[in-house]
């Protein structure tokens, strides 16, 4: 069977298809215009899933909440979504927004999906469609980055993947991706236009075609028609193209891509077309399809009068802002702000405004800046605390409040951060009803539970959690904090129960199985460690975390060979990262490698003087190399670090006899005896063999 295909050039008509594959391909257009986020893999699902749930219901279910989020007609194949306290608050009370790793982590859920779905079908005996992804270079960024996870994480002797579009400038993973696992065919240039002279009926209708065709259409005469077209002719079949579909009654998909686009274009682009805008922009931002809520707040400034329309205008240029953030677009966050400061004197621009400045400041620009985050927190409140609406006022003023919690928190008054938090809490809860901003007020309760695990109030912080945990099952971010309450009392079994059932519940999240990972380690459980390390590193290769713990476990299990690989595979992405330097230094230690070891070892020092795992380590290199002078100068500066540890005064006192220090030995070994966790026939078999 072939791997995965790379065809690039001519015309969608002019690609060739999937010839060498086994059975049937499933065909997707993935140009953005047409449905925006996720064209094409919605096609892919509608294709497979029916079989999925006539043969595998389970796994259909096990991924649900994956298949469904960024695609919700899909509910009409599997049933609806699973019931959340994000989605079903009104828009007014929306106050938990995700974006672009969100959408990553729900694309990886898809990825596994059909992964199994592929090994399910071959298991039996029959080979899964082959799936063609075409006008790739014309998707929009999330689809993009699906078929780059799903390239690089189907095995083509279970799934194979095709990848056609013409040539084009495409994301830096997308290429990297197709660059190292497609083989590459290129389908020649686009044929030739038709000649310029043609009659006014015909490019009328080339014009038509290509409206028709939702601006997808790649041919050089329905193109070239329609630019020469007249205005008044274009805005004319954009308006009929989109009553169609609005008389098809259309789902979001359609709504943010080909509708949007035909009232953008049409009669009214600054009223129809600005309302269609914003429509598509609001879902995209309650869903979190961050690069398209860029896209549609920029589009929608450009339609909109900001003097007639101030609210709309500040709706387009806010979303937008936010949404740059996950993109790592900081700097057109900022400027988009400032943008409205300088555009608005109104109050609430102001007030929500300077939230948002203060939240870049504190939380994602480099250096953080809490003192100017304050600042900036600081009026926002103050102009909620002066609006002239009661209701207003209250909601407002809780909200700010609880943003002046989160910079105090971070500046490190923590004191301060819960008393404001309890009492914001307390004024909603005087002056609503039980029913009214419950998503708001369970992130009051959950930032109360953050805080109070910060100062060491673990049973009130528990209790939070446990409430959260009741009142929305599904944000499984309760369930792994209390998990963290778990591990911290040493119960391992029940946190591992609350990992589990964070993971039947959520998207694939990678840090979830990292912590389950870490977790299953301590409770003994290395053969379910090593595959939740392996399933988040199949996931997201280039986590070096992860990739550190896996050969830390591989070590201790002896596999030199597969912990060496880790190692050097994180060291290709972070040549510098001591805490891999000294992981390298330790396998080559365990190997007798003491050379090599060293060299590792003093590099991860000379990048982290104050690196305790690497001082160790180096201590035993030296020890074993007979320089016991330097052996007990990293134990020292080892102990000054980490304070009176049994062990590395057990080795300090070995290496002070070495030196012929007996004294001082004794003295390691007396001291390590009184600790807990001391290992006592080792330190009263050294102390007496010092004495000998």
């Amino acid at each position: 069977m072939a791997g995965h295909r790379r065809i690039m050039g001519g015309s969608p008509a002019a690609r060739p298809g999937y010839a060498g594959t086994e059975g049937h391909a499933v065909v997707a257009r993935c140009h953005r215009q047409l449905r925006g986020p996720y064209t094409g893999v919605d096609t892919v699902l509608r294709a497979v899933l029916p079989e999925a749930v006539r043969r595998w219901p389970e796994l259909v279910e096990h991924h649900r909440v994956e298949l469904l989020y960024g695609i919700p007609e899909l509910a009409e194949l599997i049933g609806p979504a699973p019931r959340t306290l994000a989605n079903e608050s009104s828009v007014k009370e929306r106050t938990r927004f995700f974006g672009a790793g969100m959408i990553r982590c729900m694309s990886q859920g898809i990825v596994t999906f059909l992964l199994e779905y592929a090994r399910r079908m071959r298991s039996s005996g029959e080979p899964a469609p082959c799936l063609v992804f075409d006008e790739v270079a014309e998707a929009e960024p999330t689809t993009q980055e699906f078929i780059a996870v799903l390239v690089r994480r189907a095995d083509p002797q279970q799934l194979q993947v095709v990848v056609r579009g013409a040539e084009g400038e495409l994301p830096d993973e997308l290429a990297r991706v197709l660059d190292r696992c497609t083989e590459r065919t290129d389908a020649g240039a686009p044929a030739p236009g038709s000649d310029t002279t043609r009659s006014e009926a015909g490019s009328a209708e080339w014009a038509e075609a290509y409206v028709s065709g939702d601006g997808t259409s790649s041919d050089p005469d329905e193109l070239r028609a329609y630019q020469h077209a007249e205005p008044a002719l274009r805005a004319r079949l954009h308006d009929r193209r989109a009553q169609e579909l609005e008389d098809a009654s259309p789902g979001w998909g359609v709504r943010v891509g080909a509708l949007a686009y035909h009232r953008e274009h049409g009669s009214d682009p600054s009223g129809a077309g600005r309302l269609a805008l914003l429509a598509a922009q609001r879902y995209c931002v309650e869903v979190g399809f961050s690069a398209m809520v860029v896209d549609l707040g920029l589009r929608g400034r450009a339609v909109t009068d900001p003097d007639a329309e101030q609210h709309d205008f500040w709706d387009f240029t806010q979303q937008a802002a936010h949404a740059c953030v996950p993109l790592d677009r900081l700097d057109q966050s900022m400027e988009l702000y400032l943008d409205l400061l300088q555009r608005f004197p109104d109050p609430k621009v102001h007030m929500m405004t300077s939230y948002s400045i203060a939240m870049l400041h504190t939380r994602f620009l480099r250096p953080r800046d809490h003192d100017q985050a304050l600042r900036w927190q600081n009026n926002a409140a103050a102009i909620a605390g002066i609006l002239p609406d009661p209701a207003e006022r209250l909601t407002f003023s809780v909200f700010h409040d609880n943003g002046l919690a989160l910079v105090e928190m971070h500046r490190g008054n923590l004191g301060r951060a819960l008393e404001l938090v309890e009492f914001c809490m307390a004024r909603l809860d005087a002056q609503l009803t039980g029913d009214e901003w419950q998503l708001h007020r369970s992130q009051l309760l959950y930032n109360r539970a953050r805080l109070l695990t910060a100062t060491g109030r673990l049973d009130e912080a528990f209790a939070d959690y446990s409430t959260l945990v009741d009142l929305d099952p599904y944000y499984t971010d309760y369930l792994s904090e209390r998990a963290r309450i778990h591990r911290t009392r040493g119960d391992f079994a029940a946190a591992l129960a609350d990992y589990d059932r964070a993971v039947q519940l959520a998207p694939p999240f990678p840090e979830l199985f990292y912590n389950r990972g870490t977790a299953r380690v301590e409770n003994g459980d290395t053969e379910g460690a090593l595959a939740d390390f392996g399933y988040v590193l199949e996931m997201e290769p280039d986590d070096v975390d992860t990739r550190l713990a896996r050969a830390e476990l591989r070590l201790d299990l002896e596999n030199f060979d597969a912990a060496e690989a880790d190692v050097t595979a994180g060291l290709e992405l972070r040549p510098a990262d001591p805490r891999l330097l000294c992981m390298r230094g330790t396998i080559l230690l365990q190997r007798g490698a003491l050379a090599e070891a060293f060299e590792a070892l003093n590099s991860a020092v000379d990048l982290d003087p104050d690196y305790p795992a690497a001082l160790l380590n180096r201590a035993v290199v030296h020890y074993q190399q007979d320089r016991y002078q330097a052996a007990v100068q990293d134990l020292t500066a080892t102990l000054d670090l980490v304070g009176d540890d049994p062990d590395v005064l057990l080795n300090r006192g070995i290496a002070y006899q070495a030196e012929g220090k007996r004294d001082l030995a004794l003295a390691d070994f007396d001291r390590a005896l009184t600790l807990p966790g001391a290992d006592v026939p080792e330190l009263r078999e050294q102390r007496e063999h010092c004495l000998t």
